[in-house]
């Protein structure tokens, strides 16, 4: 996966509780194989009206996010059957980072696992950051996972965590720092495997 240490942003607030992940990315488009191509499916019985024009009452919808790579989220983003698809999509359309108070357990670790970075804060900073993204104009923030540090123009200056737990907040840090997924982190450690094998492997194979 991609190396991500610092990313500068457009904010698209979505002020919505139990958001699930069949709205994030329809159970009707789970029959793709690869992790791209997703982007156009995101939200789509949200984003998009029965006749297949866009939703004007949505709002990534508004001409303000259409540029937008941070999402601001509400309580309990991601909800709902488990599956890789939701944060697939949600990198495909062009998000690096969700932010919110609360993320469910599944989604959190597969955005742990797949590079897009959760960024945990309290309430309070989560409301806020969603109304300035509604009043201010191209309103972003900057998020730094190696200071763990998100700021914006007008001084905000917090501390993050992208797990509540130490040890897997310092790993996945780790990994998302390095652009190490599960294969990654595996090869790592080619030359021992390779070493194995030729030990383990029967003559003559």
């Amino acid at each position: 996966m991609d190396r991500f240490v610092e990313h500068t942003g457009i904010v698209a607030p979505m002020d919505r509780v139990n958001v699930d992940t069949d709205q994030i990315c329809p159970a009707q488009f789970l029959k793709r194989i690869e992790k791209t191509g997703f982007g156009p499916t995101l939200f789509h019985s949200w984003r998009f009206l029965s006749d297949g024009q866009p939703n004007p009452e949505f709002e990534l919808n508004d001409p303000r996010y259409l540029t937008a790579s941070i999402l601001v989220t509400g309580k309990n983003f991601g909800c709902g059957s488990s599956r890789e698809h939701a944060v697939w999509a949600l990198m495909d359309y062009g998000f690096r980072v969700v932010i919110g108070s609360s993320f469910a357990d599944i989604f959190h670790k597969n955005c742990l696992e797949g590079g897009l970075v959760p960024v945990l804060l309290d309430q309070q900073t989560v409301d806020t950051m969603t109304m300035k993204a509604r009043q201010v104009a191209g309103y972003s923030i900057k998020v730094n996972l190696e200071s763990c540090l998100v700021t914006d123009s007008d001084g905000l200056n917090l501390t993050f965590r992208i797990h509540g737990d130490d040890s897997i907040h310092d790993f996945r840090r780790h990994c998302i720092l390095n652009g190490l997924d599960d294969i990654g982190l595996t090869l790592q450690h080619e030359d021992k495997i390779t070493a194995y094998e030729r030990v383990a492997k029967p003559h003559g194979d």
